[in-house]
């Protein structure tokens, strides 16, 4: 019962058809519809409608994250407990957005906007009559499904005891200050990956990256090679992370919304003993090979 996973990201972006074209034929995606100025993706392996929406906008960002309850009843007792937790929630409307049932939407005090929902239309991935192992004519990079996001706010401790303590999120990692008195960051999960959401202390309401799946360290340096071909701005190029143990590329959409894709990691289970990092570590931690960070990484956010 309960949160199943990540199930969308909404981005805004500055220029709907070049953001059509990248994350059509760089990143793969399938280009699923489009509509007043809103454009919805899904990964091949996906068999919801979509899990990336992306709106025109006139600055770049994150609009809201989403994730997917298992049962629609859920949607009115996540209700009520929020409502205890003193958390204000508003309904969204079935068909408000395309293929897309009702939801309910609260805001972390974090200040993003988070929907949970259960309907959404099921288009399927083709694989599952005596299938191949992936279909044909795939583009770019081609990740089979959205993994995780990051994003900033000055209340970490606040976003973690709620998805916490509401929605029953495990901690995997975290990074504390040296006292160990503070908490930094913050890696969280409900699935069996290291982290469905991460949180970093920075400025509220900021996304930091949203993050592709790839199945291992050769798809991570093909990755690099569709980026390298295709002129993409790369933060960092492949590499392994300390926390999480993944590996990793960090790169640029044309409206600057910072992507990653990532592959391995630990994983892990509900007992899962939480990592912790101090915070003269956060280089190691972040980046193990280069064990510093670029001053983009910590700045460009969205």
């Amino acid at each position: 019962m309960g949160i199943m996973r990540l199930g969308r990201v909404e981005a805004r972006v500055l220029d709907l058809e070049k953001s059509i074209d990248y994350y059509s034929n760089v990143i793969g995606l399938q280009l699923m519809a489009r509509e007043n100025g809103t454009a919805y993706f899904k990964a091949w392996d996906e068999e919801d409608h979509h899990s990336l929406i992306l709106t025109e906008a006139d600055h770049p960002g994150l609009a809201h994250l989403a994730f997917k309850v298992r049962y629609e009843h859920e949607l009115d007792e996540f209700e009520k407990s929020l409502e205890t937790y003193g958390v204000r929630v508003n309904r969204v409307s079935k068909g408000t957005r395309l293929a897309e049932g009702q939801a309910i939407r609260f805001e972390l005090p974090t200040g993003h906007l988070v929907e949970l929902y259960h309907e959404i239309e099921r288009v399927g991935n083709g694989l599952k009559l005596n299938p191949d192992p992936y279909p044909d004519n795939l583009k770019g990079i081609a990740p089979p499904q959205l993994d995780h996001l990051l994003i900033t706010g000055e209340d970490v401790q606040g976003a973690t005891d709620l998805l916490m303590k509401v929605f029953d999120f495990h901690m995997s990692e975290r990074i504390v200050t040296l006292d160990g008195e503070q908490l930094l960051a913050v890696w969280l999960f409900r699935t069996n990956t290291p982290h469905d959401i991460a949180i970093l202390k920075g400025p509220n309401g900021k996304l930091h990256h949203f993050a592709f799946t790839l199945g291992s360290w050769n798809d991570i340096l093909h990755a690099a090679d569709v980026l390298g071909k295709n002129n993409v701005a790369f933060d960092v190029t492949p590499t392994r992370h300390g926390i999480t143990r993944g590996t990793t590329i960090y790169f640029f959409d044309p409206s600057g919304n910072r992507n990653e894709v990532f592959s391995g990691g630990y994983i892990p289970c509900e007992d899962f003993t939480p990592v912790t990092w101090t915070e003269d570590q956060l280089g190691k931690g972040i980046f193990y090979h280069m064990r510093e960070l670029n001053e983009r990484f910590s700045t460009a956010l969205t």
